[in-house]
């Protein structure tokens, strides 16, 4: 525990957070303002516009992220010291974080590797900025991520052994749950993960059996349908845990969760009853089928149509991008119903049943045939492109048995589906960090191990650092869903973050290997790959900064 000096040093680091906490605020609302000069008219923004300043806006939902993780990383802080439980690694991380996140705000923060957007772009003067330049963010930036922090992070971090950093601070219950899929991971998952990918194999029905007995696929779901009953933050846990041992691991029990959810929120008793038992025990395997070649994001334009013939619908059209397909039985199946209304009031959901495909025959369903897509990675479920022609589903299994809701239906997932993919991000991420501290151990150069040296162990202690806000963004978007608070925007933040970090991770893992990062035989190469399709899925990370940007500046999406 720390000691009594210790102590007051911590409340003096909780007080310059609250402190600077304040000034992101004031420069957002100050950014804010100026941004929404550019688009907004008459109290309405404007799509042109929006388009038109897409750096602005972009940059703003990217300084509203930055002040949301300020905040709660201070929140973090302040939990840790109540708790009497923020040790001297805590603290440098907390330091470090909130110094990068205060530098980069003023001084320009990376949407991407060749993007920067700085005040200037959001119409903010350098007297502006200045002014929101109080003592306690000048001491957080001068003494926050500094060497001598970064040093001594480093020398702790090696001395942890392979623990998660910066996880504590949750209650028994998500601890233990925390352990359970660790072990899980360690013991089933790690050593076969990088022969599943170069191999484009599914991972085997074994993992699932015993993910299922694990409780994985109905982990939020109610104990009346035979789900625990859990909220999201401890399925953030199990995400982030399974997929720092292989992201197709921790990706099964997504499919479950959009499942789920869309039933829980918009089934009928009857379709609950079936369906919701089924998917908790994981008898039924699911996947989601809402993208197709020409739409992407844009939803509201899909095509693929569902013509009603008695007491069945007959499916016509196009998906792409659909994971997980062949072994899945049910289909959440996003159709329009209704050709001749226009955009999104048309569309259904149907929970389309199918048999489970092989390699062999992928779809034994009359009406259904499929294309492999390879990728580089996120493998071991597989992607398909799926051309349906006269598919049949029952018209029972009209989500909720009235049409023209699904896109509604489909839009009170997002949260949940975002919040599940920041958890995901920061696995991925976790996993990379993890394999850079062991080799840089390893890795002997000059008679040293290269994590001697500061380039290689700075990139280290920065991958924890932004693990650390990654995971804060994110559990505390998964807390506001479980109060029942809408949360699309702590969601949109902790994706859009996290999404970044699980990239910038792997990248710098593959530097720390230096050549053997490029070789196929080193799992670092496989986390690359994973980590990429993160800026893309559940909303690519320029759609998630325009949906973050109309939220703040006029409160649409």
């Amino acid at each position: 525990m720390p000691h009594a000096a210790s102590r007051a040093s911590d409340q003096d680091l909780v007080e310059l957070g609250r402190e600077a906490a304040m000034a992101m605020e004031a420069l957002l609302a100050d950014a804010t303002v100026r941004v929404r000069g550019k688009v907004v008219v008459e109290g309405h923004g404007v799509a042109k516009l929006f388009d038109r300043e897409q750096r602005a806006t972009h940059g703003l939902a990217w300084l509203a992220t930055y002040a949301e993780a300020v905040r709660q990383l201070v929140a973090y802080a302040e939990r840790m010291v109540a708790a009497d439980a923020f040790g001297e690694m805590e603290e440098h991380l907390t330091w470090v974080g909130l110094g990068e996140l205060l530098a980069q705000a003023i001084g320009g923060i990376p949407m991407s590797q060749s993007e920067i957007v700085r005040p200037a772009d959001m119409g903010l003067s350098m007297a502006q900025v200045a002014a929101r330049m109080t003592p306690g963010v000048e001491a957080l930036i001068a003494n926050g991520n500094t060497a001598e922090r970064r040093a001594r992070l480093m020398e702790l971090m090696r001395a942890h052994h392979g623990a998660t950093i910066g996880a504590a601070g949750l209650d028994e219950t998500l601890e233990s749950i925390r352990e359970e899929m660790r072990r899980f991971a360690d013991a089933e998952v790690i050593e076969h993960a990088q022969g599943w990918h170069r191999t484009n194999s599914y991972i085997p029905l074994e993992i699932i059996a015993q993910m299922s007995e694990l409780g994985v696929f109905g982990l939020t779901i109610p104990e009346e349908f035979g789900g625990m009953g859990l909220g999201k933050e401890s399925m953030c846990v199990v995400s982030e845990e399974l997929s720092r041992g292989y992201i197709g691991v921790g990706s099964l029990g997504t499919r479950s969760e959009i499942a789920a959810e869309l039933i829980l929120g918009g089934g009928t008793p009857e379709q609950k009853a079936k369906w919701l038992p089924k998917i908790a025990s994981g008898e039924v395997l699911p996947t989601a089928v809402f993208t197709e070649p020409n739409t992407g994001s844009d939803l509201a334009s899909l095509k693929t149509r569902a013509v009603r013939d008695g007491d069945v619908y007959k499916v016509y059209g196009n998906k792409t991008w659909i994971t997980h397909p062949v072994r899945a039985d049910l289909m959440t199946l996003l159709v329009r119903t209704n050709p001749k209304e226009p955009g999104h009031r048309g569309l259904s959901m149907l929970l389309a049943e199918k048999p489970r495909g092989t390699d062999a025959n992928p779809f034994p369903a009359k009406g259904m045939t499929g294309t492999e897509i390879e990728v580089l990675g996120y493998r071991g479920m597989k992607e398909y492109e799926i051309a349906f022609d006269g598919f049949e589903v029952k018209a029972e299994n009209l989500l909720g048995g009235v049409e023209g809701l699904g896109f509604k239906q489909l839009m009170q997932t997002f949260e949940s589906a975002r919040i599940q993919t920041a958890a995901r991000a920061i696995g991925v991420a976790q996993a990379a960090m993890e394999q850079a501290m062991t080799y840089a151990q390893q890795r002997v150069q000059f008679s040293r191990p290269i994590a001697d040296f500061p380039r290689v162990s700075d990139k280290i202690v920065m991958m924890a650092a932004e693990i650390m806000i990654a995971r804060q963004l994110t559990y505390h978007a998964a807390r506001e869903k479980d109060s029942g608070r809408r949360c699309d925007l702590e969601a949109g933040m902790a994706k859009l973050y996290g999404a970044r970090v699980a990239w910038a991770n792997a990248d710098n893992a593959v530097q720390v290997h230096g050549g053997n990062g490029f070789a196929l035989e080193f799992p670092v190469s496989r986390i690359l790959c994973d980590a990429r399709i993160l800026n893309i899925f559940e909303g690519a990370a320029e759609i998630q900064a325009q949906v973050i940007a109309r939220r703040l500046l006029d409160g649409t999406n």
